[in-house]
């Protein structure tokens, strides 16, 4: 692994999930609360919204290798493709640039949240719910979504290595087929569960929900919780221990 500067891997990916869910949580505020220009927009338009949030994302945390999501931090980690420490940092970045994307949200559509009625859709703006809540069957969508979203990745990188500390190693290219990766599985999976398939996208804004002074909110549903964080991270780690056995099989036929 190449030397690495902490400091700027840290901020590579707090910056880069910032800009994440700031579009992401802004494209379901535009749809989901009232008055806006883009209310009644349609599920298919957050699925692109959440695609082009992950491709500005990408673009805005080259250093670290765009990583943004702790389900792909521990494919990679098991992979040896970034150390524990790396991981680590990632994670905490990634969750604390989550949450200061999602009071960003927040206050660029403040007025929208105080005009709508239904706590449920102010929490939505934050943070995944089930449409029908059956909580090991939501596990099971959101394991199978992320080992969609991580086998991606590590086929990605067969067609250029993900290289740490070098500025554009994930750049325009490779960060256009990964936000179409991201619509693809909103699209196609992601009506039961609202497709969280990263840990940091729904934690880091439920705790902004649960903390900031939002009219009605209502409750930030703590119950539901594990499921869009623990789901991704097993989703993550089978892709990483099978995408090598994979994608090595299919190179060497």
């Amino acid at each position: 692994m190449p030397d690495v500067n902490l400091g700027l891997y840290f901020l590579s990916e707090f910056v880069g999930t910032g800009l994440l869910i700031l579009l992401g949580c802004g494209v379901v505020a535009n749809v989901a609360l009232a008055k806006t220009k883009g209310n009644g927009g349609g599920f298919l338009l957050v699925n692109w919204g959440w695609g082009l949030a992950v491709f500005v994302g990408v673009l805005g945390s080259a250093y670290s290798g765009a990583i943004l999501n702790p389900a792909v931090g521990i494919g990679l980690a098991i992979a040896g493709k970034i150390s524990a420490t790396q991981f680590l940092i990632a994670t905490a970045a990634e969750l604390l640039g989550a949450i200061v994307g999602a009071v960003l949200c927040w206050l660029a559509y403040r007025s929208h949240f105080d005009a709508e009625p239904d706590a449920a859709a102010k929490l939505g703006v934050f943070s995944t719910g089930p449409a029908i809540r059956t909580p090991f069957g939501n596990f099971i969508t959101e394991v199978i979504g992320t080992f969609v979203l991580v086998f991606a990745v590590f086929a990605f990188a067969d067609y250029g290595d993900i290289q740490v500390g070098v500025p554009g190693g994930l750049g325009p290219l490779t960060a256009l087929p990964v936000a179409l990766v991201v619509v693809s599985i909103g699209a196609s999976l992601g009506g039961p569960t609202g497709y969280a398939i990263n840990p940091a996208r729904d934690l880091g804004p439920r705790i902004a929900h649960a903390i900031l002074p939002i009219k009605g909110k209502g409750g930030s549903d703590w119950g539901y919780a594990w499921v869009p964080v623990v789901g991704p991270l097993v989703g993550g780690a089978i892709a990483a221990l099978l995408a090598p056995l994979v994608l090595g099989l299919a190179a060497a036929a």
